[in-house]
């Protein structure tokens, strides 16, 4: 009964806690950093001391919030980039950092210009980045990719999928969607399509 028990009240912190930081994300992608830590607690259904107790300070709370929705983006291109198939990868890192980013527009924006400093973004973009550009490789090797896509037009994606912060919550998913579906169409190879415009050297 111990055993039992001990196990039912870790999996019931461990729900609280994933249920505080998934509030903390929305919260702060929506109204801004600034929200009270007691306002995040009411949103999560949990007491200001539950919240305390796990995350001693807004700092401590905002940072872990970050660091899970990074490892969400991480887990996304890492379960692309496992995929045997590297093209079905590729439309999957699309189509998921779309619905991603839809979700919690503005949270890693904020994040960074109030914590410029606390977390080394770049090194864990960098492994991303490499394993994104190796699934690319693939995909275009497998002949699905059309062969002048660069990684850089993830980043260029990525870019216009912020534009949907300017669409109503309840539609963003979807727009998320169709805008992933439509650029996934563009990357797909196709012999009627025009040649990328490329960078040119001053």
């Amino acid at each position: 009964m111990g055993d039992h028990l001990h196990q039912f009240l870790r999996s019931d912190a461990k729900d609280n806690r994933d249920r505080i930081l998934e509030v903390a994300r929305e919260v702060f992608a929506t109204d801004g950093l600034g929200v009270s830590m007691r306002e995040v607690a009411r949103r999560a259904g949990v007491g200001p001391a539950t919240l305390y107790r796990r995350f001693p300070t807004k700092k401590d709370l905002v940072v872990e919030a970050f660091m899970d929705e990074f490892g969400r983006c991480r887990e996304i291109v890492r379960t692309g980039f496992d995929d045997a198939d590297p093209w079905r990868g590729f439309c999957y890192v699309l189509t998921e950092l779309s619905e991603l980013q839809s979700e919690n527009q503005g949270f890693t924006e904020a994040f960074l210009a109030e914590y410029p400093d606390v977390v080394d973004v770049r090194s864990h973009r960098t492994e991303m980045v490499g394993e994104f550009a190796d699934l690319v490789r693939r995909a275009k090797a497998q002949g699905d990719l059309r062969t002048d896509f660069v990684v850089a037009d993830l980043i260029l994606f990525l870019t216009a999928n912020r534009g949907l912060a300017s669409t109503p919550p309840e539609n963003r998913l979807f727009a998320a969607r169709r805008f992933s579906a439509l650029m996934i169409d563009a990357a797909r190879k196709s012999p009627t399509h025009q040649a990328l415009p490329r960078h040119l050297k001053r």
